[in-house]
């Protein structure tokens, strides 16, 4: 009676090991072809993608990443921002300015001369004036109109001011005396 339970037993080990196997080939037989291969190279089908986290949108008063080291005033043509940077390249200020009509080209500039009050290109009465460079004999530089307007300057007169608030122009005057660098980005 022994051998015949062994026998039985080694019957359902082999049935067992057949069925094991079977289901191994099927597995097999069904894994897609892109399974372990790096996600570049897996397909790109609706179906074979995964949700990925949610896509921060880029903060529009972020210092922009290719505007030079160390202190430094950059202005952003593009997103009409100033930021102030200290030494150790953190961001002291930032704030929006009123373009003037006549635009620096993107580059790294040294202030050149400033003036605590005058009367502007377009008449305004104007204080803190921070110049930095000049374009077909137009100064352009950072100001803040004494009545604190920002108005956007008269496209059909050449201006080269860059209109501050009045607060951020005293933060601009306290900060970028001479020979501090400006860089100017898109």
């Amino acid at each position: 009676m022994a051998s015949s339970s062994s026998g039985f037993v080694a019957g359902l080990t082999a049935a067992a090991i057949a069925a094991v196997g079977f289901l191994a080939y099927q597995a097999s037989a069904n894994v897609p072809d892109d399974l372990g291969r790096p996600a570049a190279s897996a397909s790109k089908s609706p179906a074979a993608t995964t949700p990925s986290a949610p896509v921060k949108k880029e903060d529009p008063t972020a210092l922009p990443a290719d505007s030079g080291l160390g202190e430094r005033v950059v202005y952003s043509l593009g997103k009409d921002r100033v930021w102030l940077v200290g030494a150790d390249g953190r961001v002291r200020r930032s704030f929006t300015v009123t373009p003037s009509t006549v635009h620096p080209a993107a580059g790294t500039y040294q202030v050149t001369s400033r003036t605590n009050a005058v009367v502007g290109s377009d008449g305004t009465p104007i204080e803190h004036v921070v110049r930095f460079t000049t374009v077909d004999g137009v100064p352009i530089g950072f100001s803040a109109a004494v009545d604190g307007s920002m108005p956007s300057p008269d496209p059909t007169s050449k201006t080269g001011g860059i209109r501050e608030s009045r607060e951020d122009g005293q933060a601009m005057w306290d900060f970028a005396t001479i020979g501090c660098t400006v860089v100017v980005v898109e």
